[in-house]
């Protein structure tokens, strides 16, 4: 009979797992979520053959109602497991010991290990990619959000940690909003179309189900409610390679939202906040980006598991000697990560503080050095374009050395103030009008993200 160990835990991740993942995602992608999974693969199948006649309807049904979670142990089958390299050996085993042996003989028929692991990880995959996509659409919204509230808040854009030009928060917030949603597209496109059943028997010819093998299939999709994919899957990884790339590009995203909010929370900067700040251990005056902090954490442990997955791609015949096991934790963490990314971020941009004051005293340090470039254009056609560039270039680094502004320095250069009156130097050393199509991309971003909204309304993946 069925083996139960003295516990179960759906958060079996050790002292440091709730740092990286939520419970949402922890729940979903656990234990229960794939042995759930699994026995969903189990039941359908018999009934898929008994929609094909390959199997009375009333044996089909008497397996279907063993499948259930509560009637096994998932730490033990885990534990079993091991024996012999898939979890699907002890939990058919566990399943036939409790029907009787006529029926027990029907369990499973066709099917291999793969089959059951590959179309279980497509469904705990669709489940967590609803929520991910949920999380998604919050996070989008957040960001289109502070995008409008602050389209005309200036801040200084900033390349290799450098003061570059002027830009406003709002068009930084644009910059997230699109590839939030741009990723979120991609990774609907997966949810939509590339979850597909595995259904192949030994070596994906199903020679066990006769002739009726496409059949059963057929069926088998329709009742788990995943695509029907061409031909069995076996060694043929494109859908987890693709569902990798779409989860990594997503976090991806997210690591660029929490190291902007971490470089903005900067002491020195104080453009930025967290609603939620964590303290210190050791100091009492710290206020730490604690969301962004696990966002940037969770994120970058990304990329590695996306090429495990993909290293994992080339699979030796018609089933992986060892490729195929070595995708199935990074593919389980890889969506608890990328989840879990998502709702901390949502959380992070829903309390965020936005300090416009320490914004415009930042863009203000420089006293105009920002607008360079813009000086020097305005003096090329009286002076001539390299004279007029060493002529700026030399007042701002005497800026620097003077403390005074590029603004100061160039009322006080003869030479500018030969070409330019004190109202143009001004008017040109003014962050506010040196900000291109700034106003214009941050529309077009809003207008993207409210036809997204828009078409994606109702989708099951969004």
């Amino acid at each position: 009979m069925t083996r139960r160990s003295s516990s179960y835990s759906e958060r079996a991740d050790g002292m440091f797992g709730p740092t990286f993942v939520t419970d949402r995602f922890a729940e979903c992608t656990g234990l229960r979520a794939w042995l759930t999974a699994m026995l969903d693969f189990e039941a359908a199948l018999a009934r898929a053959q008994a929609d094909t006649g390959l199997l009375d309807r009333q044996t089909a049904e008497r397996i279907a109602r063993e499948c259930v979670p509560e009637n096994f142990d998932p730490d033990s089958i885990a534990a079993r497991a091991a024996e012999s390299a898939t979890p699907v050996i002890p939990l058919v085993r566990d399943l036939a010991e409790r029907l009787p042996p006529e029926v027990a003989s029907r369990v499973h028929r066709g099917a291999t290990s793969q089959d059951v692991v590959d179309t279980a990880a497509m469904l705990v995959a669709r489940t967590s990619l609803d929520l991910v996509l949920e999380e998604l659409r919050g996070v989008a919204d957040e960001c289109a959000r502070l995008a409008r509230e602050h389209r005309h808040s200036l801040m200084t854009g900033r390349t290799l940690l450098q003061q570059a030009l002027p830009t406003t928060f709002g068009r930084k917030a644009a910059g997230w909003l699109t590839g939030v949603v741009e990723s979120a597209e991609a990774l609907a496109r997966v949810r939509r179309h590339r979850l597909a059943v595995q259904l192949g028997g030994p070596v994906g010819t199903l020679a066990t189900l006769g002739n009726e093998g496409d059949r059963v299939v057929s069926a088998l999709a329709g009742r788990l409610g995943l695509a029907e994919p061409v031909l069995p899957w076996h060694t043929d990884r494109t859908r987890v390679g693709e569902l990798a790339s779409a989860l990594g590009t997503v976090a991806g995203t997210l690591g660029k939202i929490a190291v902007d909010v971490e470089l903005g929370a900067q002491t020195e900067l104080g453009e930025l906040a967290e609603g939620h700040a964590g303290g210190s251990s050791a100091m009492p005056h710290k206020r730490n980006p604690v969301r962004a902090v696990r966002v940037t954490a969770a994120t970058r442990r990304v990329p590695g598991l996306v090429a495990t997955l993909l290293g994992a791609m080339p699979q030796e015949h018609e089933r992986g000697a060892g490729s195929w096991q070595s995708e199935w934790e990074p593919f389980t963490e890889l969506l608890r990560l990328t989840g879990s990314a998502a709702t901390l971020t949502r959380e992070l941009l829903t309390e965020l503080r936005v300090d416009t004051t320490a914004m415009r005293t930042n863009l203000d340090l420089t006293g105009g050095a920002l607008l360079a470039e813009r000086v020097s254009a305005e003096l090329a056609p009286h002076l001539g374009a390299r004279r007029s560039e060493r002529l700026v270039s030399e007042l701002a680094g005497r800026a620097r050395e003077n403390a005074g502004g590029l603004r100061a320095e160039l009322l006080d250069d003869p030479t500018v103030r030969s070409v330019l009156s004190r109202e143009r130097v001004t008017e040109l050393t003014e962050p506010g009008d040196y900000l291109g199509s700034s106003e214009l991309f941050l529309g077009r971003a809003l207008e993207a993200y409210t036809r997204w909204k828009e078409t994606t309304t109702g989708d099951p993946g969004l």
